[in-house]
């Protein structure tokens, strides 16, 4: 369990479906994901399946659990996922927040606490972020981040701007 000042992080699980239901069939969070397309409770299924096969290779890798610490609610997910861009697998910081928790700073905690997993124990040299350009709140975050865009590319037919920060070297 990964643990942040108001966060507690920590694997899917079973017990966790609906909840995981109700993030990919809501058309606000999920607009600026993917396809941008709501998914059924078949697609949930489909994607649980997906995050567990990321955390196969790494308990660090996939998307996880945002348990706000003093309610106990479950309010979003974060993590690392590979992601491929040119041909060339990046490490990516993502992170999706239930809309009664937009605004409030859970993101930028969570996927900070998730940079620095890249970089510190994982060791890796860069991290991505890859964000639709109308997704203002997600491009603040990676700029908290001290991510900046690297370049553009195209995702199911969508523009997507490729944030990156590299690891700073140890002084």
């Amino acid at each position: 369990m990964i643990e942040t000042n108001r966060l507690l992080i920590r694997p899917y699980t079973i017990e966790d479906m609906h909840f995981l239901e109700s993030l990919v069939s809501d058309p606000q969070v999920v607009r600026f994901i993917g396809n941008g397309k709501p998914r059924t409770k078949e697609g949930a299924r489909l994607f649980f399946n997906w995050n567990l096969s990321q955390m196969k290779e790494d308990q660090l890798f996939g998307l996880q659990v945002l348990v706000e610490k003093t309610s106990g609610d479950l309010i979003g997910h974060a993590g690392l996922v590979p992601q491929e861009v040119d041909g060339v697998t990046e490490i990516e910081v993502g992170y999706w927040i239930a809309p009664a928790y937009w605004g409030m700073g859970f993101a930028t905690e969570a996927a900070a606490a998730f940079r620095d997993i890249a970089f510190e124990r994982l060791n890796e040299d860069r991290i991505i972020a890859l964000i639709y350009p109308d997704n203002i709140a997600s491009c603040r975050v990676a700029e908290k981040l001290g991510m900046h865009i690297w370049k553009e590319i195209e995702r199911h037919n969508k523009e997507v701007l490729v944030y990156t920060k590299e690891k700073t070297p140890p002084k």
